[in-house]
């Protein structure tokens, strides 16, 4: 009688794939002005498998807008649903946490809020101005949803001057209908092209989950389609499914595999900075790729 093949996700993982759980002093400062504050973080709500070591270095990305989110992808483990009223204290708390944390560059993310005229637009100018009114000198990286194509909304996020705008492409085109239904892959690019175009000054940065059934040279497609569209910062990582009920592993990339898409895109496509691993999610490192991202910027000016 044939073996039965054990599905991906219930095999043993790769060795890389360990992550050592430190309840540091920071983790747990981090973790305890959280609650105070009634904030949230995407680290929590997707089951960032960096959260150790991230809160030990005092580094977090806080969630705006509430904890549930009006689009169900398949990858996701936010919760689906609709988040009720804006909370307008929301940006002063996380100005107040990013101040008491000492941070000298903070990460913003939402949920998608499609029930929202602009979808979270102004909620995240706010937490943006309310960060610059206590530390001016602060760094801020914004994570947005593509607020379905409602371009005045997106202006008003540029218009609050983030340093870095992202937005995640997370898969090849052909596989979107099927993981993430509500989102459009010609919208994606076409809000980098937006953006670019109302101001060229702000770093624009994508992320790309990998594992889910794409081919090799559908992800180099999607790295050139970024490129053209004027995203010099991106990060791959592994997708690891957070349940048995969400979309299935197809494979696990190798080291390998990683490093060789981190030089392409850097040495053949010309990205300042691509963070490829195993482990990598989207706002994993992001202080030191701004850094380079702005040290090659300076070099071009002078150069």
């Amino acid at each position: 009688m044939p073996s039965v093949r054990q599905p991906i996700l219930l095999q043993k993982k790769p060795d890389w794939f360990r992550v050592r759980r430190e309840h540091g002093p920071n983790y747990l400062e981090l973790r305890r002005l959280v609650l105070e504050e009634g904030l949230h973080t995407v680290c929590q709500e997707a089951r960032c498998p960096n959260i150790y070591e991230c809160w030990n270095q005092r580094t977090a990305t806080f969630m705006i807008l509430g904890d549930r989110c009006t689009r169900a992808c398949r990858f996701c483990n936010v919760r689906w649903g609709r988040s009720g009223t804006v909370d307008w204290e929301e940006p002063r708390r996380v100005a107040e946490a990013v101040e008491r944390l000492g941070l000298d560059f903070a990460v913003i993310t939402s949920v998608n809020r499609d029930d929202l005229p602009d979808g979270g637009a102004a909620v995240f100018a706010a937490t943006i101005r309310e960060i610059r009114s206590r530390i001016p000198s602060c760094g801020i990286e914004v994570l947005i949803p593509d607020f379905l194509g409602n371009w005045d909304a997106l202006r008003t996020v540029v218009e609050a001057r983030p340093e870095v705008i992202a937005h995640n492409i997370e898969t090849v085109p052909r596989l979107f209908r099927v993981i993430q239904p509500w989102d459009e892959y010609d919208r994606s690019l076409e809000l980098f092209r937006r953006v670019q175009a109302m101001n060229d000054t702000i770093a624009l940065k994508s992320g790309l989950i990998v594992g889910m059934g794409e081919t090799w040279d559908e992800l180099l497609a999607v790295m050139r389609d970024l490129r053209e569209v004027g995203v010099e910062i991106l990060t791959i990582g592994q997708y690891l499914p957070p349940t048995p009920r969400h979309f299935p592993l197809h494979r696990y990339y190798t080291l390998e595999e990683f490093e060789e898409l981190r030089r392409i895109g850097e040495e053949e496509l010309g990205y300042v900075y691509v963070e490829s691993g195993p482990l990598v999610r989207s706002s994993y490192h992001a202080k030191e790729q701004y850094e380079r991202y702005r040290a090659r910027r300076l070099a071009a000016r002078q150069g």
